[in-house]
């Protein structure tokens, strides 16, 4: 039986007793209905998970014992940033989860000259915050015990100034002469998508100045929420642990 999975941001402890924090509890009891005894996993993103159970159920807390602590991993070999131009809708919502899942390490989101969606300030801060949300909650579904950190939203000529140390900086075009299978496989990547109109074409040179290669998914012109996700598995497929039984 799979057990339920939460993520839970303070620091956990083998045989600790910890109350729940207000949003796991509420789901825990009120969405999915689980009893007290109830057997679950915690984890706490810095590595390695904790078999729990639910000790009581209080009007508005829930208390936990966790058992002790396991050293269960299931991140990819490939450390691999997804740099995310922002979407509108829900379609960032959708790319983050789909990308946790499919083992990004790290999200950045910037603003492109053709990004429809535009935040700043406070706005920006609270959609940042969400989209963490999203994938922590990414984890509890896919295994991951790590969560990956969603970047401060940042113009992309900004981002693309600073300095790196990344072994390998890729982004998609449709007319690009490489495919992924022709590129030797690096355990850091950095890989960037456009928003719905693409990349405007001085990005594209201030990528290209700062060491990005295009290259080619197929024939076929991708969406933007689409693209980014269809790299991911083909560079898992190819390089990462997609290959493993």
């Amino acid at each position: 039986m799979n057990l339920h999975r939460f993520y839970c941001r303070e620091a956990l402890a083998p045989g600790a007793h910890v109350e729940l924090p207000e949003p796991v509890a509420r789901h825990a009891v009120r969405v999915l209905r689980l009893p007290p005894g109830a057997p679950m996993v915690l984890f706490d993103g810095r590595g390695g998970e904790y078999p729990a159970r639910i000790e009581r159920i209080e009007r508005d807390r829930v208390l936990a014992e966790l058992g002790a602590w396991q050293d269960v991993e299931r991140e990819s070999p490939l450390a691999i940033t997804l740099v995310q131009a922002l979407q509108v809708g829900e379609k960032m919502d959708f790319t983050i989860q789909k990308a946790v899942e499919l083992g990004v390490r790290d999200i950045v989101p910037v603003e492109s000259r053709r990004s429809v969606m535009r935040l700043a300030g406070e706005r920006a801060a609270k959609r940042v915050a969400h989209w963490q949300g999203v994938a922590a909650a990414a984890c509890e579904q896919c295994g991951r015990n790590q969560v990956p950190l969603v970047a401060p939203l940042e113009k992309l000529e900004n981002w693309l100034a600073r300095p790196t140390h990344a072994a390998l900086r890729l982004m998609l075009a449709p007319d690009a002469e490489q495919t992924l299978v022709e590129i030797p496989p690096a355990g850091e990547v950095q890989l960037l998508i456009g928003s719905e109109g693409g990349l405007d074409p001085q990005e594209v040179i201030a990528a290209t100045q700062a060491g990005f290669r295009a290259v080619r998914l197929g024939p076929r012109v991708l969406r933007t929420e689409t693209a980014g996700l269809a790299a991911l598995a083909a560079m898992q497929a190819i390089w990462g642990d997609f290959r493993e039984g």
